[in-house]
């Protein structure tokens, strides 16, 4: 495979492919202290208000109700290695991660119904993010100008330096509900309203050689800022098919976004100035549906174990209104991987202690592929890629809790990492055939000019999330 070069000179930015990933596609899976120390597999178990997160039929399994809400306490931390140096950046931030709710109501009839029960759970979660890439002095790029007498000059731009930098939050809310049939049969259903707020920047710093000046520059089309809203859907059964096996399945559909954007665009004016202003656009973007499939064993009332495997079914897609849209979805069809993640949690009790543990593993979005790209030497040439933007991610879990009857409490740590090939730099120029003084450029605007240059600069992220959890419960 190689990426495409035409989609990515005219796709609004590579945070843009990162972010229909990584935002839209990845709901928040932050849920209870207990479900994210067990990396949210609870699939077949069920039994609180995150299992909305997973498979709605879990809210049936519920034989009272109950309320908690979790406190997140997050570090996101990034280091970025290029030409033989790093730069580390570290992100804390202090949330209201989850927030759930179940309310059980026993049904007094001879059909078999034992319970049927409503669930509503909100995740929210910070999904600013910072990458910021080292220079390398042997990356230099030409850039024919006008002196100040008017007389036409070369100038050698060095680059000093890249980030990506994201602001904003993410968020679900889960309405469901789900019953229970003999003790042995557990349907569910759920709804979720999904929502997201993005500010994307996307800079590099250039030297110039001409008057020794340093310059900061814009990525065309940033910053850009989205307000979406999102709706999809989730259906479940979980089944004993003996007193210690379980099985459960869960199909969601694909999240239908609505995405508001406004953009930053940069040209030249009339007397050749560059120039800037700010556009605004509607998109609609579906994400991939989803199956998840899951089993627990639960020997005794003192430990269960659960083991969920999701698959993507579906690539992402654009609604095509514009060239853009169409280059985005024809990477996908080409590039994009399933979907696929293996969870498995345990927990263990001790009277009222609680004792949990977890590990998830889910694969790179992309696959594998080369572009042209600049070697730390300076030289440019095809180069292949792994993790082209986003990486495999590994996730553990550990967590332990205490239930003095009505009222409980639990705490758990979540360590997220992954690895991943970031590009930058790549920008071309696109001339009308019909009108050749007329033309748009994707590379680097600053107040004076712009930087336009077929390859790729590409260093390697390492991304490392410590998340701790506390949450306060009540059932009754």
């Amino acid at each position: 495979m190689s990426v495409s070069a035409a989609f990515f000179a005219q796709a609004q930015d590579i945070s843009v492919l990162r972010n229909s990933i990584d935002v839209y596609s990845n709901t928040p899976m932050t849920g209870s202290s207990k479900f994210n120390a067990m990396a949210g597999s609870n699939g077949a178990l069920g039994g609180d208000a995150s299992s909305l997160l997973t498979n709605p039929a879990g809210i049936g399994v519920a034989i009272s109700g109950d309320v908690s809400g979790t406190l997140s306490i997050t570090n996101n931390k990034n280091r970025s290695s290029l030409a033989g140096s790093s730069i580390n950046y570290n992100i804390n931030r202090v949330d209201l991660g989850n927030v759930g709710g179940v309310a059980a109501f026993q049904l007094m009839s001879d059909s078999g119904w034992k319970f049927l029960n409503v669930g509503v759970n909100f995740s929210n979660q910070s999904i600013e993010n910072y990458v910021e890439s080292p220079g390398n002095g042997n990356i230099v790029i030409s850039k024919s100008l006008i002196d100040t007498n008017n007389n036409p000059v070369t100038g050698n731009l060095t680059y000093l330096g890249h980030a990506y930098n994201r602001y904003g939050t993410q968020s679900k809310m889960n309405i469901g509900v789900g019953a229970n049939y003999e003790n042995f049969l557990y349907l569910g259903a759920g709804l979720n309203f999904h929502y997201a707020d993005v500010e994307q920047h996307d800079t590099a710093a250039f030297g110039l050689d001409l008057d020794n000046s340093v310059s900061s520059y814009d990525k065309q089309y940033t910053p850009y800022t989205e307000k979406s809203n999102g709706f999809s859907a989730s259906f479940g059964v979980i089944g004993k098919v003996s007193k210690e096996f379980r099985l459960g399945a869960t199909l969601e559909t694909p999240t239908w976004w609505r995405i508001d954007r406004l953009y930053n665009e940069y040209g030249l004016n009339s007397q050749s100035s560059m120039v800037s202003d700010v556009f605004g656009e509607s998109i609609n973007f579906r994400s991939p549906m989803k199956a998840t499939f899951s089993g627990a064993f639960v020997p005794n009332k003192n430990f269960a174990l659960n083991v969920d495997y999701t698959l993507g079914l579906t690539k992402p897609k654009y609604s095509e209104d514009a060239d853009v849209d169409r280059e985005l979805n024809g990477f996908f069809k080409d590039n994009y991987k399933n979907l696929s993640e293996v969870r498995v949690g345990a927990e263990y009790r001790i009277q009222g202690f609680r004792l949990r543990g977890g590990y998830s593993y889910a694969t790179s979005p992309f696959d594998s592929g080369s572009v042209n790209a600049y070697a730390n030497n300076g030289t440019v040439g095809s180069s292949n890629y792994n993790n082209w933007t986003l990486g495999q991610r590994n996730t553990f879990g550990l967590g332990l809790g205490y239930d003095f009857g009505g009222f409980y409490i639990d705490a758990s740590y979540q360590n997220i990492s992954s690895t991943y090939n970031n590009p930058f730099l790549y920008g071309k120029v696109i001339v009308d055939n019909g009108n050749p003084t007329q033309y748009f450029a994707t590379g680097y605007s600053s107040g004076s000019f712009d930087v336009v240059n077929e390859s790729y600069a590409v260093s390697d992220v390492k991304n490392t999330f410590n998340n701790f959890f506390i949450t306060l419960g009540w059932k009754f």
